[in-house]
């Protein structure tokens, strides 16, 4: 006896196992990252139970930072037959130089929030009670530049 084939799923029964709205789906049929399903004779979108490990393929991409754009590039590749691994692993390694910088500037930051948040206090501790001590009139207004890049809002004295 032959295994009973699994039924389709409508969009909301997709996107209800999924975790992710109906809008979420027809966005992904517009980027190209899935494809687009048949219809039922009503005019609903009738998802093949594939559908499921596709979506969850992108859903985890878009987790460690993959974006729509990139995805679609990738699965492009992949759904004409070819071998898009290369590129992913450089996208990653893009993504993972990227987060190495912003955590640098990151750290950054942090330093210098500490440093005026200690000048804050030692200000607050001159000033009267019931009187302003103008923290942020002497917020730094000048941006540091770390790692090639202007970091804004940053504070350096």
């Amino acid at each position: 006896m032959l295994p009973k084939p699994k039924p389709a799923l409508s969009s909301g029964d997709l996107a209800k196992l999924m975790g992710i709205s109906p809008d979420t789906l027809r966005l992904y049929e517009r980027k190209g990252l899935i494809h687009c399903p048949p219809r039922t004779a009503a005019g609903y979108r009738c998802y093949p139970p594939e559908a499921v490990d596709r979506i969850r393929l992108i859903r985890s991409a878009l987790s460690v930072g993959f974006t729509l754009h990139e995805l679609a590039e990738i699965l492009a590749i992949r759904d004409g037959g070819g071998f898009p691994c290369a590129r992913v692993r450089e996208l990653a390694e893009d993504k993972l130089r990227n987060l190495e910088r912003h955590a640098r500037e990151l750290g950054v930051f942090r330093r210098q929030l500490k440093t005026i948040l200690g000048q804050w206090d030692r200000t607050l501790k001159k000033t009267a009670s019931g009187k302003r001590a103008g923290l942020l009139e002497g917020w730094p207004s000048n941006p540091v530049r770390a790692e090639g890049r202007w970091i804004r809002g940053s504070m350096r004295h």
